[in-house]
């Protein structure tokens, strides 16, 4: 089933060689086993995001509805009720396991409960220093959040799974009430090892501070430090990567071409050697985005080209759904750039003066991408872009 473009999801592919020899939650020959656990991105702005799990669903075809035969699923009873920002630094909730007839699936349903009078904050989130408040969530919620997968499952093997549920970009104002609505960004990623695991100074461990894997600017995953500094992106994909570390006050830090290998965790900056961006004046990057429907579904991103020529985001999130607006504080000082060098070599950071304060902003609503820009942002000055789709 559809659920309209007010959803949106990263699909993720391409999960050959994810099996791993099977615990026992499978019998015979003919078997094998699906497990699932949640994890998170952090919140922007919000102290907590509390959504209910009834139970993850799978299909082997992609187009079958929620009263087709043939689906196998994790029944969570009772449900269970998670806060999303208890899962960053590669925390897992861990939401069950079922055995599944061998063959290849390519649909993965997540039901989440409903906000009802017996469980009225089933979602929920609380903004920073407010009261907790429900989430509006899609009407269609009862049948599942669709994603398109594809599992091989084998005999007496195990398919291992992680729904990476991004709380900053699913969570969207409505309005100026105090409304919000719960617009879920999900992606399903094998449960790896690998990872990339380092330090940011304490001055911005503070709740505020971002830090993403990005490939060619679209964040793959995200994380926020701990109050020591620490922090811990895992499970990623083997690949490489670009390392971006964005805090309010703060100049952008990014460390190129960052090489994540299996079954290993990239060590970038110690609790001795932190990495630690340098202070920086803002600018706002603003506007509004109009559509011909009502609510309003788009997202809108800050991007920055630098000068090696590596893109990167460096804020990006869902307007207003009933005004279509948008605003972005950002760094005009210039993005301290460093290459990947392996520990226990030492990164070397250069100002990227040339794209000082320099972003393209990029809307998508609807399937269609408009970009502005580049614009240039000073400090304590507002630039407007609007963005209007049929």
């Amino acid at each position: 089933m559809k659920f309209g473009r007010r959803l949106l999801f990263i699909l993720a592919t391409a999960l050959l060689g994810v099996l791993a020899a099977c615990g026992g939650g499978s019998s015979g020959s003919d078997t094998g086993t699906l497990r699932v656990a949640l994890t998170d991105a952090p919140a922007c702005g919000y102290d907590a995001v509390n959504v209910t799990i009834q139970k993850v669903r799978v299909h082997k075809s992609s187009t079958a509805s929620d009263t087709d035969a043939g689906w196998s699923e994790i029944v969570l009873s009772p449900a269970k009720r998670i806060d999303l920002l208890t899962l960053t630094n590669g925390v897992l909730s861990e939401l069950g396991q079922t055995p599944l007839p061998t063959g290849k699936y390519t649909q993965l349903r997540l039901v989440l409960g409903s906000n009802d009078s017996t469980t009225p904050m089933a979602n929920s989130v609380v903004p920073s220093g407010g009261s907790e408040t429900a989430l509006t969530t899609p009407s269609g919620q009862q049948t599942g959040l669709k994603m398109n997968i594809d599992l091989d499952v084998a005999a007496n093997k195990m398919i291992d799974l992680v729904l990476d549920f991004d709380a900053c970009k699913s969570v969207v104002r409505a309005g100026s009430s105090g409304k919000y609505l719960l617009k879920p960004v999900v992606s399903v990623i094998p449960r790896f090892i690998s990872g990339v695991s380092g330090f940011v100074g304490t001055a911005v461990a503070n709740g505020n501070t971002l830090i993403t894997l990005q490939q060619a600017g679209v964040v793959v995953k995200a994380t926020a430090p701990d109050s020591s500094g620490a922090f811990l992106l895992q499970p990623v994909v083997p690949g490489t990567y670009d390392l971006v570390i964005t805090a309010p006050g703060q100049a952008t830090e990014v460390i190129t071409d960052v090489v994540v290998a299996t079954d290993t965790v990239t060590p970038l900056g110690t609790s001795a050697a932190p990495l630690n961006p340098t202070a920086s004046a803002s600018g706002t990057a603003a506007g509004t985005v109009t559509t011909a429907t009502t609510p309003i579904d788009a997202d809108v991103r800050a991007l920055q080209t630098l000068t090696g020529g590596h893109t990167i985001e460096v804020a990006s999130g869902f307007v207003n759904s009933i005004t279509g607006a948008y605003s972005y504080t950002l760094p005009v000082g210039a993005p301290l750039v460093a290459p990947y060098v392996a520990a226990p070599a030492t990164l070397t950071f250069t100002a990227d003066a040339a794209v000082a304060g320099k972003y393209m902003l990029q809307a998508v609503s609807g399937g269609v991408t408009k970009s502005a820009g580049p614009i240039t942002l000073t400090s304590g000055i507002t630039i407007t872009t609007d963005f209007t789709f049929p």
